[in-house]
């Protein structure tokens, strides 16, 4: 049973089955009630016109044991005086329950019909009462037993005596009705019930399908370990097809990731192991002829190593999310000028350009620094005689451009340079050329600043790069 329910088929069907019986269960009693009104309304109705009926009579001046009388199987009456004696009950009325007074010997009292010799009653003597009370009793005539609704009215007749007329309406039309609609409701309930969760059941495994289809081929990505593959998606624009679609657009950015961290793997591999290998071979000629230790290369290498050790570990910090401390801020225009004038006497010059004062940013002094860094490295690379630094406000954001006169970059291969171990001057030597992590790096940290890097051409020809970064809030 337990694992019958864990199904969402089976929680949905129960829900909806739930849902829909107390909704009918609600409606079924509101149907009745409101049958069972309107039908006690009708009787009310008839046996208020029984009542007046008999009353008028009365008011006119009709003696009691002359009144037109109703049937007592439709509409069973009693005249009762304020004493509660008994003035005029219908025939064959044998017994009667809510009126306050059982069926007793009829008096007919001194009313009565005016003689010879008697003035003539005024009709318009008599009054009858506006008001209306309504009771619930039971009568039999004719030997049946049936509940019935009482009208009771005061009339007073021309005499000024004051009496009550109670008039039944039966409500067995009410009762036999109420049976009949509560007797079809009960026969339909579990029948519709019974549909409800059996539709429901149906069209919710047909909605899950494509969610199995999903799950089934999880598992057997899961199993297979084969990221190349995608889960089904439904031809319909619904959220099972949206779940498929975000499911694979996350596979695809998780193979991408794994290939980029494979291919990762590989050319750090193949980076250090050239610094490794030649940093051996001096260390053993060292150690075998002395005379012949290059000591300056071993050097070289060593710091290739390292710099190619802190590159790595960056990249990683930065893949494993790490952003810059809220709340630090960066003098980037300190920061600037201070880059620029640490490169004076380098192969080309490095000139500072327009540079906007106090220009701040939100971030990590270190890192940002290591990018103004690496884009001047790039830069003095690839520069024929001169690397232009400038420092704008637009729009917001401060706005850094590097810009050197060389070849410049092919358009094609402009989103290539920042991709890493990337090179695109292979023939280069590793030594002039680097790894091939500094632009990387520098877009890594400046999208963890919340910012860009883009490349573009240069004025001069060659290859501009325009850092982008969010101007820190004044108010922190």
């Amino acid at each position: 049973m337990r694992r019958l329910f864990g199904s969402v088929r089976a929680r949905a069907a129960l829900a909806a089955t739930l849902v829909v019986a107390v909704a009918l269960l609600g409606a079924g009693l509101a149907v009745l009630l409101s049958l069972r009104s309107d039908l006690i309304g009708q009787a009310d109705a008839q046996a208020d016109a029984a009542a007046r009926q008999i009353a008028a009579q009365i008011a006119a001046g009709t003696p009691y044991d002359r009144l037109e009388l109703p049937d007592g199987n439709d509409h069973p009456v009693q005249v009762v005086d304020q004493e509660d004696r008994l003035r005029a009950a219908s025939e064959n009325l044998e017994a009667i329950s809510g009126t306050g007074v059982g069926v007793g010997v009829v008096r007919p009292g001194p009313t009565t019909a005016p003689g010879p010799d008697e003035a003539e009653v005024d009709p318009a003597a008599g009054q009858v009462a506006e008001g209306v009370r309504h009771v619930d009793g039971s009568a039999t005539v004719y030997g049946d037993s049936a509940d019935y609704r009482f009208a009771a009215v005061d009339v007073t007749a021309p005499q000024d005596t004051t009496v009550t007329v109670y008039a039944g309406a039966s409500l067995q039309t009410e009762q036999a009705a109420v049976r009949t609609a509560a007797t079809v409701m009960l026969m339909g309930f579990p029948a519709l019930l019974l549909v409800v969760g059996g539709a429901t059941w149906l069209v919710t495994r047909r909605a899950l399908r494509p969610v199995e289809a999903i799950r089934g081929e999880m598992a057997a990505i899961t199993a297979s370990a084969d990221l190349s593959r995608r889960v089904p998606e439904p031809a319909a624009r619904d959220e099972i097809a949206a779940l498929a679609r975000t499911t694979n657009e996350t596979l695809a950015a998780l193979e991408a990731s794994v290939e980029r961290q494979r291919r990762f793997v590989a050319d750090a591999s193949h980076e250090l192991r050239s610094p490794i290998a030649s940093l051996r071979t001096q260390l053993e000629v060292g150690v075998a002829h002395p005379e012949l230790l290059d000591a300056e290369g071993a050097v070289e290498d060593t710091v290739r190593l390292q710099q190619l050790a802190a590159d790595l570990l960056l990249l990683a910090r930065l893949d494993a999310g790490e952003r810059p401390r809220e709340g630090s801020r960066v003098a980037l225009t300190a920061l600037v000028r201070e880059e620029v004038a640490r490169r004076d006497g380098g192969r080309v010059r490095v000139v500072l350009g327009d540079c906007a004062e106090g220009v701040e940013v939100a971030g990590s002094r270190v890192q940002l620094a290591r990018v103004l860094g690496n884009l001047l490295d790039n830069a003095e690379r690839h520069a024929a005689s001169e690397v232009r630094v400038s420092l704008r406000v637009a729009d917001g954001r401060a706005v850094l451009s590097v810009a050197d006169d060389g070849e410049g970059v092919p358009e094609a291969e402009r989103e290539r340079v920042f991709e890493r171990f990337v090179r695109l001057d292979e023939a280069r030597a590793r030594d002039d050329g680097g790894a091939g992590l500094g632009l990387a790096i520098a877009r890594d940290v400046a999208r963890r600043h919340g910012g860009t890097l883009a490349l573009t051409a240069g004025p001069q020809g060659g290859a501009l790069f325009e850092l982008r970064l969010p101007i820190a809030d004044a108010s922190n």
